[in-house]
């Protein structure tokens, strides 16, 4: 049977990128992003709807994104659907659906203060061959520690 988990995303960062640091090192990087929709209805008036989305980026491509993203810049993210769940500290069962990036694109001009390398269109992007090996072990701690942080908040 074939399967396909493919995301083709462009929209605006809602907030600023969160970069953190796993214990082991590695770079990682959630780009909250507004994905709008525009149609007509059946009565034809044009109505609008907004997909919030998680990206989550990983390595040198998260510290690109947080160096030159800010809170409404335009990005076209390319990846692959993750699901993760988890109980939390009452003892809730949790789930969360989000992208892992696999290629950032920055979208237009970068807002003021960017500097003057950030003007031409800039492109993140790590071949999969640079991944590290221990990736899975990585996500898997990066992952217990964002339920961590979602159960404080």
């Amino acid at each position: 049977m074939a399967s396909l988990n493919k995301v083709l995303l462009m929209g605006n960062l809602t907030k600023d990128p969160e970069l953190r640091y796993t214990p082991q090192g590695t770079a990682v990087a959630n780009l909250r992003m507004a994905v709008n929709r525009k149609y007509r209805d059946k009565n034809q008036e044009l109505k609008e709807e907004v997909c919030f989305i998680t990206a989550v980026v990983w390595n040198k491509q998260a510290e690109t994104c947080n160096q030159y993203l800010h809170k409404g810049s335009s990005v076209f993210v390319e990846g692959r659907l993750q699901f993760r769940s988890w109980e939390d500290t009452a003892g809730q069962k949790r789930s969360v659906i989000e992208v892992r990036a696999e290629r950032v694109q920055f979208m237009g001009t970068p807002g003021p203060g960017a500097g003057a390398r950030a003007q031409a269109q800039v492109q993140a992007q790590q071949p999969a061959n640079e991944l590290s090996q221990d990736t899975t072990t990585t996500e898997s701690a990066w992952l217990q520690e964002s339920e961590e942080e979602i159960n404080e908040g």
